[in-house]
């Protein structure tokens, strides 16, 4: 018995002791981006719409959330789903801890993230941190990187910043640059809730200025643009071009953008998901949006215009495995 214990702890010590650099980062530790598998790229757990200066976290009946979340999640089994990116950022309702239970609970792969939240004119920032510096930004992204959010040991996956569907303010384009020295520092993907286009290219900009490559930014609700010339652009310059509406849209579950940009010849750059669920703390008897869209509804459109199993396996397997592996994406002479 006092072998196998020995044993146990020291293949546990090893799977935590995996250098991220090249791998993905879980709430249960890394993985290769092999074991990702079949991806949803943009979903929510917990959100709470309160703002930073009503945040209330040990409020919340994390218990309920549980219980309420579970089920939903277990849906996904049925559609060979092995990972789950969790996108609430902290003082939204980021819960590390709920998020391992339900990962213990599923067999799931889940993501969180470090980063702060700029849209919805700044709601979700604390106030301290509207004078602090970029860099003094990007040192708190690094430190939850390097030592674990909130005393929880659990790793952020990615950095998610977030900006107004406008031009880019003074504040927001620090957070850009903060969340690009982060980059340079821990090679975490940035996602970044965008919307249109204009922000997507500004931020763009300035990660190009810092030396980041766009192969580094995920270009949130890019499909709230409609001139989709605009997303082959992007995407051609190598970011990633995330459609994370289809929870929400019927239409756009017609898949018609999609077929566009297969047209296009950008498959390998997009991301999809629902930006669905959630349990809302201040709302807890509301209705969880489904994480199953993409599956009952969107492949089969998909299909029907000739989609092949290559084509979804693009999107659902080899593009989130590539934008969420840890990597420094620096600009070189090369570049």
């Amino acid at each position: 018995m006092r072998h196998l214990i020995f044993f146990s702890t020291l293949i546990f010590i090893l799977a935590c002791s995996k250098q991220p650099e090249g791998n993905i980062i879980t709430v249960n530790g890394t993985i290769t981006p092999h074991e990702l598998g079949r991806t949803l790229t943009h979903e929510h757990i917990l959100v709470d719409f309160s703002g930073a200066e009503n945040y209330h976290p040990e409020s919340y009946n994390q218990q309920e959330a549980f219980d309420r979340i579970l089920p939903e999640l277990q849906k996904l089994k049925a559609y060979g789903v092995q990972s789950f990116i969790e996108c609430t950022p902290q003082f939204v309702g980021r819960d590390v801890i709920l998020l391992k239970k339900l990962a213990d609970a599923t067999g799931l792969n889940i993501l969180t993230n470090t980063g702060f939240y700029g849209a919805q004119n700044n709601k979700f920032i604390p106030k301290h941190v509207f004078d602090m510096p970029a860099e003094a930004i990007a040192a708190f992204y690094i430190a939850e990187f390097e030592q674990g959010i909130e005393g929880s040991g659990v790793r952020p996956g990615f950095i998610k910043t977030a900006v107004d569907r406008k031009p880019l303010s003074d504040f927001h384009a620090k957070l850009v640059r903060a969340a690009a020295i982060a980059h340079k520092a821990t090679g975490l993907t940035i996602m970044s809730h965008t919307g249109p286009a204009l922000p997507a290219f500004q931020q763009l900009e300035i990660l190009t200025a810092e030396g980041v490559a766009p192969e580094a930014f995920i270009w949130t609700h890019a499909s709230d643009e409609k001139d989709w010339t605009k997303l082959v652009t992007i995407a051609r310059m190598g970011a990633w071009i995330s459609l994370d509406k289809y929870g929400w849209d019927e239409n756009y579950l017609k898949g018609e953008v999609l077929i566009y940009l297969k047209k296009q010849g950008v498959l390998d750059k997009v991301l999809i998901s629902h930006d669905a669920g959630w349990y809302d703390p201040n709302q807890p008897d509301k209705a969880i949006q489904p994480y199953t869209p993409i599956f009952e509804t969107l492949i089969p459109s998909l299909q029907a215009n000739d989609f092949t199993t290559a084509d979804i396996d693009q999107l659902l397997i080899h593009n989130p495995a590539k934008a969420f592996t840890v990597t420094k994406r620096l600009i070189t002479s090369s570049n």
